[in-house]
């Protein structure tokens, strides 16, 4: 299943994996997670959801979400909205 988490080192990780642990490496810890698809014609991933274990991202707790550079020039949604004004994207 598609799945994504953010990390407490401010990385969105994601991938065709059973559980949401499966995308944390040692030493990392999840701060939430969700469901992603990708909307090619309209350059959108949207994500939405909830991980069963660690519950939804928590947004309020970042100021820079590091994404991989595969998503650049795409627009980043959850839940159908835009992420908070005050989080900075930065790719890697």
């Amino acid at each position: 299943m598609r799945k994504f988490i953010i990390t407490d080192d401010d990385k969105l990780k994601y991938g065709d994996v059973r559980l949401h642990k499966d995308l944390l490496a040692a030493g990392e810890v999840c701060l939430g997670g969700g469901f992603y698809e990708f909307d090619y014609v309209s350059n959108r991933l949207l994500l939405s959801g909830r991980s069963f274990d660690f519950g939804a991202p928590r947004w309020h707790l970042y100021e820079v979400l590091r994404v991989p550079e595969a998503f650049r020039g795409l627009r980043i949604l959850y839940e159908g909205e835009a992420l908070p004004d005050w989080i900075r994207i930065e790719y890697i």
